[in-house]
């Protein structure tokens, strides 16, 4: 009676669990069959970047800091985060993150000159995304952006930025940091199902990116006592056949 008893929890059990979380085992099945079946350098629109310039630097360029002594007169500097030197349409530039006592900004300097070039207009931002291209396509809209939440395709990013919208062959949003003048990221349609489905994946519905969440754990440790379950059925039922078996040919 207690194998019986034991035998029909576990079976209503195995009932329930699978009821509740197989909804969640099928969202993890589509994500895994999305990742593993889509190129990851389309996702992230390799297939239509241009690599990085490589950088043409002349034999005498302004000393740092120079360029940080004069960034100190129209802006207060705390300390300087990181200096790294990029190509800003065709001209070698100094990025200057610091922090000003309120947040992080970032700087452009000529590399050459030590002239301070100010954020990027929106016609720089279009040259910028255009030049990173390596397919011809017309630009659709673009937007500049102040601020984003968890769930916006450019989250944890520089801001502000722009946001340069190709149609075409290209169909990607290309998103430049207003301040930095670089190319940040590249968005598009396999972009965007990738991260919906790696949120359903990830079970974060505030962020996205969070693999530690509270929600996270607890299915997978529900989901590793279904599949116990299941097994434990499988051998139970198993041993009771064999059993019927046995006596019927006695």
């Amino acid at each position: 009676m207690k194998k019986a008893r034991l035998h029909r929890l576990i079976r209503k059990s195995h009932r329930y669990l699978g009821v509740v979380f197989g909804i969640q085992f099928l969202f993890w099945t589509l994500g895994g069959l999305y990742f593993s079946w889509t190129s990851i350098k389309q996702i992230r629109g390799d297939d239509i970047r241009k690599d990085e310039p490589m950088l043409l630097l002349e034999n005498s360029t302004t000393s740092l800091s120079q360029i940080i002594g004069e960034l100190k007169t129209i802006n207060p500097v705390l300390h300087i985060e990181s200096v790294k030197l990029a190509d800003v349409l065709g001209r070698a530039y100094y990025q200057i993150t610091y922090h000003n006592g309120k947040k992080v900004k970032t700087q452009l300097a000529d590399a050459q000159t030590g002239k301070l070039h100010a954020a990027l207009t929106k016609e720089e931002a279009v040259a910028v995304a255009e030049s990173r291209l390596n397919v011809k396509a017309s630009v659709k809209k673009v937007e500049y952006i102040t601020e984003t939440d968890g769930h916006h395709e450019y989250r944890e990013k520089p801001l502000p930025a722009f946001a340069v919208t190709f149609s075409g062959n290209a169909n990607t949003t290309v998103y430049i940091s207003a301040e930095g003048g670089t190319v940040q990221s590249f968005r598009n349609s396999r972009w965007r199902i990738f991260d919906f489905l790696w949120m359903l994946h990830t079970m974060d519905y505030a962020n996205r990116d969070n693999l530690n969440n509270l929600l996270l754990r607890l299915f997978s440790a529900l989901g590793l006592i279904t599949i116990i379950s299941g097994f434990s059925l499988y051998f139970i039922s198993y041993k009771k056949k064999k059993h019927i078996n046995s006596s019927l040919t006695i």
